[in-house]
């Protein structure tokens, strides 16, 4: 997932707690002269498959006070507030002092602004209620058997980090296309992941069906398929996803059919809305909301399993509750270990290097993930995009790239494709690597090889250029007490034999990345 700001700045609210207020107030008399006591119902903006995002206020006043709850996305949450006059302040139920919302009572309408836009409130009627999703127990937690795949960590495509909300079928065929032609294939990119923002409404029997942008699921995955390559979609395990388009909760067999009937080869489950309902089911309970974290995660495993179609489980929960810990117990291939990504070396560096201490958990058919690939994102410097690629490759992280293939520049192309730091990514041995030294800005990680190689990396992530005076390359910490033959990959040359002490200069946001044996 890396999501875009603007989106997660309203998730905060409408993913807990119904939505992002930003407020206008207005001055008034003092006194009550209307109550706010009552329910209210009011539409916001369209969405782009179709649907108007609705909201409900029931709120009871007494005196200068008013308490109720919000009712949107499917789940509810409290609301309190004061009064003065016909005006209302609106607070957060987490923190009293923090004002969500304002707005007054003009006749029988309560105006406020909502999220940047006002809005107007009618007084609610039966056809207003917006229906609760039926909680519907999962089954109880237990071994899962691994399902096979993901047996070196997945390599492919994800559409958000560049096209987010403006992802469209022409646009995945075009992907899938430059996959083909660009040589990414066949460096081992082979799933074509569509993330949020596809999906429609659902028919009178249930079924989710896509939005205008993709008119034939079934038919873009064919095409997807006839390149040979996988196509992979994205949903939450909440009522709504990130971007609040509908959402798996009450509907997971249901969505995993349909996901098997178009041919889908990967599901991303993101957590997004479901917080809320864990908060609604379990309140002020951290234990339990976890547990029905796990057991939602378990639930869509067991329903795609159900369908007797492979597919690569992706778990998007931010690291949330050791994620680590429990991801392959309930199905999962690979789990976010981390908030999302951006473009930035030091918000890429930052998810990269905590990931030290997590290698244990990592293993074929079940890998850690520190986000998608920002390489050719147009915001990073050469050495940052490589520094970039190194550290995931050390990480075993899964390689989905997040770039337009269509137009790839020479200098991204071999950065991505590069064959042997895929190989140190992908090798056969499935060991995360780890960090074994670290002094300011310079840190050393080394990740064993199947073949008994070790790939060494010596990252600077320092201002300035390091030269490796009086550091050690610790190859007795990795394993080699005499010199080693080495190679340089992103040079492509032999060093010959190396001792500890070998000296090098490593760039600004620069890496070296070695490969040495006895």
């Amino acid at each position: 997932m890396k999501r875009i700001q603007e989106y997660r700045n309203v998730y905060r609210f409408a993913i807990v707690y119904g939505a992002v207020l930003t407020l206008v107030l207005a001055a008034s008399g003092f006194g009550w002269s209307q109550s706010f006591t009552g329910k209210w119902a009011g539409s916001q903006r369209t969405l782009a498959n179709g649907e108007q995002e609705r909201t409900l206020i029931q709120l009871t006043q007494s005196g200068d006070r008013v308490t109720g709850t919000l009712k949107t996305f499917g789940y509810q949450n409290p609301l309190s507030g004061t009064v003065t006059g016909n005006h209302i302040q609106l607070m957060a139920p987490w923190n009293p002092k923090e004002i969500l919302a304002a707005g007054e009572l003009a006749g029988s309408d309560l105006h406020l602004v909502w999220d940047h836009r006002q809005i107007v409130m009618k007084p609610a009627t039966a056809a207003d209620e917006i229906p609760m999703p039926a909680y519907i127990p999962p089954p109880a937690l237990k071994k899962i058997p691994y399902n096979g795949l993901a047996k070196t960590p997945p390599m492919g495509w994800n559409s958000w980090n560049l096209f987010a909300e403006k992802i469209d079928d022409a646009t995945v065929r075009k992907i899938a296309d430059a996959m083909v032609s660009s040589g990414m294939r066949d460096a081992g990119y082979i799933y074509v992941n569509i993330d949020d923002t596809w999906e429609g409404t659902r028919d009178a029997k249930g079924n989710l069906l896509p939005n205008h942008k993709f008119p034939n699921m079934k038919a873009l995955a064919d095409y997807v398929h006839s390149k040979g390559l996988k196509l992979g979609i994205y949903s939450s395990p909440g009522p709504q996803t990130c971007a609040r388009f509908e959402g798996s909760l009450g509907h997971e067999e249901r969505d995993a059919q349909t996901y098997a009937d178009w041919g889908i080869d990967y599901l991303k489950y993101d957590l997004c809305s479901y917080g809320g309902v864990m908060r609604q089911l379990a309140p002020n309970d951290a234990a339990a909301q976890n547990r029905l974290m796990r057991e939602a995660y378990e639930k869509m495993h067991q329903a795609v399993v159900k369908t007797g179609r492979p597919m690569v489980y992706s778990l998007c929960q931010y690291g949330d509750d050791s994620v680590w810990d429990w991801g392959p117990s309930v199905g999962a291939n690979l789990w976010r270990t981390t908030g999302d990504i951006s473009a930035n070396f030091d918000r890429m560096s930052l998810i990269g290097r905590s990931q030290a201490g997590l290698a244990k958990f990592a293993g074929p058919g079940h890998w850690n993930d520190p986000d998608m690939l920002e390489v050719g994102n147009g915001r990073l410097t050469h050495d940052e995009n490589v520094t970039h690629m190194t550290l995931w490759a050390m990480l075993a992280a899964p390689l989905i790239a997040g770039n337009n293939l269509a137009q790839m520049t020479p200098e991204i192309g071999a950065i991505l494709m590069n064959k042997d730091v895929i190989a140190i990514d992908q090798d056969a041995l499935g060991k995360q690597g780890d960090r074994v030294y670290a002094e300011g800005p310079v840190e050393i990680w080394a990740k064993p090889l199947k073949d008994g190689a070790m790939a060494v990396a010596i990252f600077n992530f320092g201002e300035t250029a390091s030269e490796m005076r009086g550091i050690r390359l610790h190859l007795k910490e990795m394993g080699f007490p005499k010199p080693v033959k080495a190679r340089d990959v992103w040079a492509g040359k032999d060093l010959g034999t190396i001792a500890d002490d070998w000296k090098t200069t490593v760039p600004r946001h620069g890496v070296v990345l070695l490969v040495v044996k006895k």
